[in-house]
């Protein structure tokens, strides 16, 4: 049996394992791999101790006191830093617990140390400034992908069995696929929001976790799962009740490898698809090739409208609090770029993007008249090495002088500037901006020994269909996990 969140959750509750044995185990896991991998950048033992045993009824959760790890991005509580990998907020302090945290909390979880992140999650990659690269624990050469790069990290490496994460473009399922995990990114709406921020990227960031095991995904997210009266997004209640039975359901999958945006996708990552198509259609599942009704790079172009947006908000709050402008040095140059591209965008120019998501919502959904799911590889590429540079010289010098660009230049170089990270993984982007959810599945290693995820998206509020999908090549033992739960 694999060493899940619900097997040491199980031991906990049955009195096999103290959680005081439990939490000096992972600290040692944490002293021995955490050097190699980066995967955190504060650990909390004392803390989580006192939450353990403060709380009540632990016994009567799911997860009944298991041990896991915060992203240091989104998901405060009260008193730990929350950096979001930034210099510029590297002693901030949570004044309050999200809701997030919050139930993870309700659900028997104890946070106990937070992960590393690209400084804003605006990466694919792990490698802030601040904190230093994350390494791949399959080859310490590579990357394990990012935002969530930290905590794929920690569970690859065996620290931890679940880690809390996060997705506003792939953030989940990149690293997911990159490290051999199972990456779920929920429908908009499912997860709790706020109280200080609801909205999350207008939608496309939603938390979530990674995880080894379809049990503890499944689990999880039916504990997590909720509706907030003030919350912008809600999800529709197709299966809220999660009576439906999908695994003895003949299903109708769509899939593709073709890239949304025109680049190259891997043999490999083609055939890690061509390889689950054959292994669903021996199953008795109807596999048809289709293609994407949207127009994939407009749609990342509004994507990075957001983008920039988003974080021209996010620095004029800073500005406020901190009482003086921003300056160039308090960041790195990426999220300077996205901030001087969101100071020069209209606010008519940002309602038109939003709408072109609307409208792709529906067509998407639309497609799902037709099909359960659609299939396609989680990432064109498996992971990239830590030593390659996913910009350029030129790219770095014309970010220097955007400010004296016009807006059409300025977003012209921000799409230049995230050109060779879209390369990589330019399937993820579209459930965030439909908030239709999508699973990253670890069923495939290259030549190379490096895992290389597929992913399956679903119509909104149709997880059943993805766990349902995900338990079938889990059963059929087409999971290739990490070393250390083989």
């Amino acid at each position: 049996m694999i060493r899940d969140g619900l097997y040491w959750a199980e031991q906990l509750k049955t009195k096999k394992i103290s959680f005081e044995e439990l939490l000096t185990a992972i600290e040692q896991g944490v002293q021995r791999k955490n050097p190699q991998v980066n995967a955190l950048v504060t650990f909390v033992k004392e803390d989580a101790k006192k939450q353990f045993t403060t709380s009540k009824n632990l016994g009567d959760t799911p997860f009944a006191g298991l041990p896991l790890p915060l992203k240091m991005l989104g998901q405060d509580k009260k008193g730990w830093l929350t950096t979001s990998a930034n210099r510029l907020l590297q002693t901030n302090r949570a004044s309050e617990t999200n809701h997030f945290v919050q139930s993870l909390e309700n659900a028997g979880m104890i946070p106990v140390g937070q992960t590393n992140a690209p400084e804003f999650g605006f990466k694919n990659v792990t490698d802030p400034t601040l904190y230093g690269d994350t390494r791949n624990p399959w080859n310490l050469d590579y990357s394990p992908g990012g935002s969530s790069g930290g905590a794929a990290a920690s569970v690859a490496s065996g620290i931890f069995p679940i880690a809390a994460a996060s997705d506003g473009g792939g953030s989940i399922r990149i690293p997911a696929s990159f490290s051999g995990l199972i990456g779920l990114k929920p429908t908009r709406g499912t997860m709790p929001v706020g109280p200080s921020e609801f909205r999350a990227w207008q939608g496309a960031a939603i938390a979530f976790a990674l995880t080894i095991t379809m049990r503890d995904t499944e689990t999880l997210f039916y504990a997590l799962r909720g509706t907030e009266s003030a919350a912008p997004y809600q999800a529709p209640k197709v299966e809220w009740d999660h009576t439906a039975s999908a695994n003895q359901k003949r299903l109708k999958i769509g899939f593709l490898t073709a890239s949304p945006v025109g680049s190259e996708v891997t043999a490999a990552a083609k055939t890690a698809v061509q390889k689950a198509a054959t292994f669903l259609n021996n199953q008795g599942h109807d596999l048809e090739e289709v293609s994407l009704p949207i127009d994939g790079k407009q749609l990342m172009q509004t994507y990075y409208h957001m983008n920039g947006a988003e974080t021209a908000a996010m620095m004029e709050g800073l500005a406020h609090s901190l009482g003086r402008p921003i300056q160039k040095n308090d960041m790195e140059l990426m999220s300077w770029g996205l901030y001087q591209y969101g100071v020069k965008q209209s606010a008519a120019s940002y309602v038109h993007s939003l709408n072109i998501w609307d409208q792709a919502t529906a067509q998407m959904e639309h497609l799902f008249v037709s099909y359960d799911l659609i299939l396609t590889p989680a990432t064109a590429h498996p992971a990239p090495k830590i030593t390659d540079d996913l910009q350029s010289d030129e790219i770095r010098n014309r970010l220097a002088q955007i400010e004296s660009y016009s807006v059409n230049e300025a977003g012209d170089l921000i799409y230049d500037m995230f050109d060779k990270s879209l390369r990589l993984s330019p399937f993820t982007q579209l459930a965030n901006l439909t908030g239709q959810p999508a699973i990253s599945l670890p069923t495939h290693v290259t030549d190379e020994n490096l895992p290389l995820g597929i992913q399956f998206m679903a119509a909104k509020g149709r997880e059943d269909l993805l766990f349902a999908i995900g338990k079938i090549f889990e059963e059929n033992q087409q999971f290739h996990l990490p070393s250390y739960y083989q």
